[in-house]
């Protein structure tokens, strides 16, 4: 009985997650991104965004109602500053504009915006927050370990969904995805104003 209620909570957390983590939404993003570096350049992005975003899923699985409360940092603000990145790059896409290669290249994505606030933003840092009070710390770290290697995955394998759906599929999809983007940016904004 308590493994079935374990179970249960386990699909439940997973399926949270992903809905808040949205790897399969990510890809058009990604693939706009890393559009001019080569195959071992993303590689490396896409392996140091989901090491950084497992750093920031365990610091605020353990310790993320504190930290907030520590630094008077609310969701609502968190959901604000967050949408706005997310607004601006779904803005870029949807508009044809590219991120300056050279900034690009300096700085790398793989920290922002890959693992903050793509893979790990608001809605997955609030999402963790929450399961850790419903259903308790290891669920929803087995739970949130699962999902990021799904995300990992899917990330990796931007370029054979590249070639699959081609240059002019590929910037349908990724417009398409920009324009969904742009509207869950607003409306994590508007959660955050309103709240």
């Amino acid at each position: 009985m308590a493994l079935n209620f374990v179970n249960l909570d386990f699909v439940k957390a997973f399926f949270a997650i992903f809905i808040a983590m949205d790897a399969l939404g990510n890809l058009p993003i990604l693939l706009t991104l890393t559009e001019k570096l080569s195959e071992k350049e993303r590689h490396k992005n896409v392996n140091n965004a989901v090491v950084v975003a497992a750093i920031l899923l365990l610091i605020f699985l353990f310790f993320g109602t504190n930290i907030l409360k520590y630094f008077g940092i609310t969701i609502e603000s968190f959901k604000i500053a967050g949408g706005v990145i997310l607004l601006i790059i779904g803005l870029k896409i949807v508009l044809g504009l590219r991120l300056r290669e050279e900034r690009a290249k300096k700085y790398g994505i793989a920290a922002v915006p890959l693992a903050t606030p793509l893979i790990v933003g608001p809605a997955v840092i609030t999402m963790i927050i929450i399961l850790v009070n419903e259903v308790g710390y290891l669920v929803t770290l087995l739970a949130s370990l699962l999902n990021l290697l799904i995300t990992w995955i899917v990330l990796r394998q931007t370029k054979l969904l590249f070639n699959a759906f081609g240059r002019q599929g590929s910037d349908v999809i990724a417009k398409i995805m920009a324009l969904i983007l742009t509207a869950m940016a607003t409306e994590l904004i508007r959660q955050g104003l309103l709240l």
